[in-house]
């Protein structure tokens, strides 16, 4: 593995084999009473959060602690930050303490890869504006895995507010990598400029109309509708939205049973998804979550002490 974590592009195939292997492994460390491995004793990792976050902030600390790291929670809201300190004194500031880690999340695309040109420290983004979120279609693949197998050749439909979402260009990225057919489905408005060229190059495809998608598709992943994200009409009403892209119970009904929906958190429950389909048996929503955990603390090994470790 490379130094960093910046983008699904810094993983090979045999990098993922890896870090899912090693998840399955941390995975374990959730059901001991006693939650705690060595394996980081002695190392300081920091969660830079510059965008609101509950999932991937707790569980970045979660997976830290439980490998014995000193983990320390840095938001802008509480720093220098709301001061008028720029980014590169921010983590300046923290690199000079001596850290080994600087997990970020900004709201600029690119953040994380300027972040790891300023620093010694091992960075993961954490999601960098609309850019990417690589741990997050990780977890998203890792959790499909463990469902579904293998998942050369299965059909995974990703459905939503694309224009804004960073997952979705991740999970694109790996699940291709990883040999799955995917088709991205999104009204005119919020499909991404670009993105049919990119399909093309990436061997993904688009579509506008869910409906016909659903019946055929061996996963779905619905996507939040990222409202504060946006200025100006992307569709006319929410009900409207649900009505023509959303995870409604009508929809659930034409899903394969076993079909996993996933969904990266947190969920507008009657916009992009109904409770019905939220809470159905076959969701991984909290699967995903629980996921979370294990991949984290299977990347902060691997960066900071696994045999791939640039330290």
């Amino acid at each position: 593995m490379k130094k960093h974590l910046l983008s699904i592009d810094d993983l090979g195939v045999d990098d993922v084999t890896t870090l899912f292997d090693t998840a399955a492994e941390m995975h374990d460390v959730q059901n001991r009473s006693v939650k705690k491995l060595p394996a980081l004793r002695g190392r300081t990792v920091v969660n830079l959060f510059f965008e609101d976050s509950t999932r991937t902030r707790s569980s970045f600390e979660i997976a830290g602690k439980w490998l014995s790291a000193d983990v320390i929670n840095v938001s802008a809201k509480g720093s220098s930050v709301s001061k008028g300190e720029s980014l590169r004194d921010t983590v300046l500031t923290v690199a000079a303490m001596g850290v080994d880690g600087l997990v970020i999340r900004h709201m600029a695309s690119g953040a994380a890869a300027q972040v790891s040109q300023w620093t010694d420290a091992v960075v993961i983004n954490a999601g960098d504006g609309t850019h990417e979120h690589p741990t997050q279609a990780l977890l998203d693949a890792y959790t499909l895995q463990r469902r579904m197998g293998s998942l050369e050749d299965k059909h995974v439909a990703i459905v939503g507010d694309l224009t804004h979402s960073r997952v979705f260009r991740s999970n694109v990225l790996l699940l291709s990598k990883l040999g799955a057919h995917v088709t991205v489905v999104a009204p005119p408005t919020l499909m991404p400029a670009g993105v049919t060229a990119w399909a093309k190059d990436a061997g993904f495809s688009t579509t506008y109309d869910l409906d016909e998608v659903l019946p055929e598709a061996d996963a779905v992943m619905m996507l939040r509708v990222q409202r504060e994200r946006m200025t100006g009409g992307y569709f006319p009403s929410a009900r409207e939205y649900t009505v023509g892209y959303g995870l409604t119970r009508e929809r659930l009904a034409v899903l394969k049973p076993d079909a996993p929906i996933c969904h990266p958190g947190p969920m507008n429950r009657g916009l992009e998804i109904a409770a019905d389909a939220a809470d159905a048996a076959q969701s991984a929503v909290l699967d995903q979550v629980s996921a979370g955990v294990a991949i984290r603390m299977s990347v902060l090994y691997h960066l900071l002490a696994g045999e791939g470790s640039a330290q």
